[in-house]
């Protein structure tokens, strides 16, 4: 659908979807940690919907923009991350588990609004207005999904290692988590190879599918 959009469409109807994904995930993380007696990101000023707080010049723009630019058809990116403070949590190992979940959670939430968005420009049926709303409501859907599935992997320090290492004894989840300083190079590998797309593909197209129902196309 986004063939069609020229390479300065594309980047305009993308924008808002990403910096948006990205900046309410890492909030999300913030919020949830709040909840469990964790204030570090809030006494930080990072509990703000304000992207230039979340910003990390790579991650939020340089490799969307590449991902973007070099029509690879998956796009994902990254802010800076939240700072949490696990020895304020009464019970750590529980409280990081659904502090990770928080992030990929508020990517679904922000999936369905998106839908929703879309299906308002569906129903409106006037082209001038329909087609910027169905045409962000797609990418909104696509950039929630793809940061919700990729953060579910178990590399650490993705959120999907924060949850298997919440679950696994404490032993085990030392040495799992020592994997974290080559977390970065194996994603990159996953990317450069198309294992990524590989791994992620189905589920990614069958959620697609249930979000672009939703939103009517």
């Amino acid at each position: 659908m986004m063939d069609e959009l020229t390479l300065v469409q594309r980047i305009v109807v993308w924008l808002l979807p990403v910096v948006f994904a990205i900046t309410v995930h890492e909030v999300a993380h913030g919020w949830m940690a709040k909840q469990f007696g964790d204030k570090t990101a809030d006494q930080q000023g990072r509990l703000t919907l304000n992207p230039l707080k979340h910003i990390d010049p790579l991650g939020t723009i340089i490799v969307p923009g590449l991902l973007l630019i070099t029509f690879t058809g998956f796009i994902f990116g990254w802010a800076k991350p939240v700072p949490v403070d696990a020895r304020n949590f009464k019970n750590p190992k529980n409280a990081m588990m659904l502090v990770a979940l928080a992030g990929p959670m508020s990517n679904l939430l922000m999936a369905i609004a998106w839908a929703l968005l879309a299906r308002v420009g569906v129903a409106i049926n006037m082209e001038f207005v329909s087609m910027p709303l169905i045409y962000s409501g797609v990418a909104g859907i696509t950039i929630n999904l793809v940061l919700a599935l990729i953060n579910m992997l178990p590399i650490p320090p993705l959120d999907g290692s924060r949850i298997l290492s919440g679950l696994l004894p404490d032993y085990w989840a030392w040495r799992y988590n020592q994997l974290e300083r080559w977390g970065f190079l194996i994603l990159l590998v996953l990317l450069a190879t198309n294992m990524l797309g590989m791994i992620l593909g189905y589920p990614l197209y069958y959620a697609q599918q249930l979000f672009f129902g939703l939103a009517g196309l």
